[in-house]
């Protein structure tokens, strides 16, 4: 039952071979096994990542760059090396577009204050979504107060997708950048990315895709959707917490200037003025986060291994099955129900309330999310205060949502 065939049927996704890789997925919570559907927040990590961490630390710790001894060449052969992968991973043009960052929030806060200082001026737009995680509102709205920007809200409809008619009804004379996520964390839904793109290009306006819960779960070729920043997290993608990559094009990113100052971003320096260094490292001030880089690399290559289709394929299955064994609950709703949706599953039952059924889950041994999950307004337009999520990844099973779906009975029974 949990053997997926995919594509011409030459590769199995065998999810139980899968979860071997998992050690964390072998231990009990309050003596049951751990059902993990919190990947939304965070995934959990392949074995081959943790031993890459610890190899890092055992036998090639050193800083990177400008060391000419055995352990500087080695880490810095490593740290580069991930680069490359993360670079042929989304089909970037170059590893001057790569740039490693803490994650997606770092990444958004490093393009909104250059962008701001090198592009925008008094008056000028930038346009979101309804459907923002705050780390997509929340710089923007520290520019727009420095600045004197005006920030403008596409709004969503009662399925969780955006107006888009009223979308390119905001765009004018005055807008100057265009951030939206890619699938949102709250709501599942993916949007209409290569739409929104084509309809900003056709104004010569940059889009910037918060790409955090897109990277996991689809193909993403950011040539081919000729974004123009794409960002995403290393641990969102069963790497290490605490890196994240930005991609840009490299003639945006040479016409920005720097967000922070310090050592590696600069070429030369004197108290009369500073000339700074080269892509990628222009963005890259002080000394990186070597290690998980490293390991984020790994993550790539385990997650290449297996293959995005695949496991894009296995989840969408998941998703599906969960979707229709909880729609079964008469006294549960769904929040989201955007035609095209990715692994997120929201939901609220009438009178009880969201902290309540993960506390209860937990004694289940299941591992969900309540809360506002960093979308205060999805949680406005919605007239609620929080809402229960089940977020779904390579290494869950059927089995696995049945469990859920069983404890959502115990928690309705017991609540009446």
């Amino acid at each position: 039952m949990n053997k997926v065939i995919v594509n011409s049927g030459l590769k199995a996704f065998d999810v139980e071979k899968i979860r071997s890789d998992f050690p964390i997925l072998h231990i009990k919570v309050h003596g049951k096994p751990l059902c993990y559907f919190d990947n939304a927040a965070t995934t959990q990590k392949p074995k081959v990542v943790i031993d890459k961490l610890v190899e890092f630390y055992s036998s090639m710790n050193a800083n990177i760059h400008r060391g000419v001894h055995y352990l500087s060449v080695v880490s810095t052969k490593a740290y580069e090396d991930s680069r490359v992968k993360i670079k042929k991973f989304i089909n970037a043009s170059s590893e001057k577009e790569i740039i490693f960052t803490k994650g997606t929030t770092d990444s958004i806060n490093l393009v909104a204050g250059s962008f701001a200082r090198g592009k925008l001026r008094d008056g000028d737009e930038i346009i979101i979504t309804g459907m923002e995680h705050h780390s997509n509102i929340v710089p923007w709205q520290l520019i727009a107060n420095e600045k004197n920007i005006k920030l403008r809200v596409v709004p969503i409809t009662d399925n969780g997708e955006i107006v888009f008619e009223e979308f390119v009804k905001m765009i004018n004379g005055k807008t100057k950048l265009i951030s939206v996520v890619y699938v949102s964390n709250s709501l599942g839904t993916v949007n209409p990315v290569e739409e929104i793109i084509e309809a900003a290009h056709n104004h010569n306006i940059p889009v910037f895709l918060d790409g955090a819960q897109a990277i996991q779960h689809l193909n993403v070729d950011v040539r081919k959707l000729d974004c123009d920043f794409f960002a995403f997290s290393g641990h969102k993608i069963y790497g290490p917490t605490g890196i994240g990559v930005l991609y840009g094009k490299e003639k945006l990113l040479n016409e920005l200037p720097p967000y922070q100052g310090g050592g590696d971003m600069i070429s030369k320096v004197t108290f009369e003025e500073t000339t700074f260094n080269t892509l990628p490292y222009k963005f890259e001030a002080g000394t990186p986060n070597i290690a998980d880089a490293i390991a984020l690399g790994t993550a790539i290559d385990y997650i290449s291994g297996i293959g995005i289709d695949a496991i894009s394929k296995h989840e969408s299955e998941l998703l599906e099955y969960a979707t229709e064994k909880i729609s079964g609950l008469e006294e549960v709703k769904i929040i989201g129900n955007a035609k095209r949706k990715s692994s997120v599953l929201s939901f609220v039952i009438e009178n009880i309330h969201p902290h309540d059924v993960g506390t209860f889950l937990d004694f289940e041994g299941v591992a969900i999310r309540t809360g506002h999950h960093c979308t205060q307004p999805v949680m406005d337009r919605f007239h609620i205060p929080a809402t229960s999520r089940a977020s779904f990844a390579l290494y869950n099973t059927k089995e696995e949502i049945d469990v859920l779906v069983s404890g959502l009975k115990k928690i309705i029974e017991v609540f009446k």
